[in-house]
């Protein structure tokens, strides 16, 4: 039997980004974006909040609750 969780697209979209900053981390040499000098004005940071947020809503935009 297969265990390998399918992913919806959120998901999937959330992956792909965590892999983009992760290369940008280790591109820097740095192992978060909080040590990195251009947290602020960082496009792949901020994709990569919002594929989170994106995740945690599945797209319905509004609020969430943790």
């Amino acid at each position: 039997m297969d265990n390998q969780k399918v992913l919806d697209k959120w998901e999937e979209a959330l992956e792909k980004q965590l892999i983009i900053v992760q290369e940008c981390q280790s591109q820097k040499g740095v192992d978060s974006c909080m040590k990195c000098s251009e947290i602020l004005e960082c496009k792949i940071r901020l994709d990569y909040v919002n594929a989170v947020y994106e995740s945690m809503n599945k797209g319905t935009g509004g609020g969430f609750e943790f």
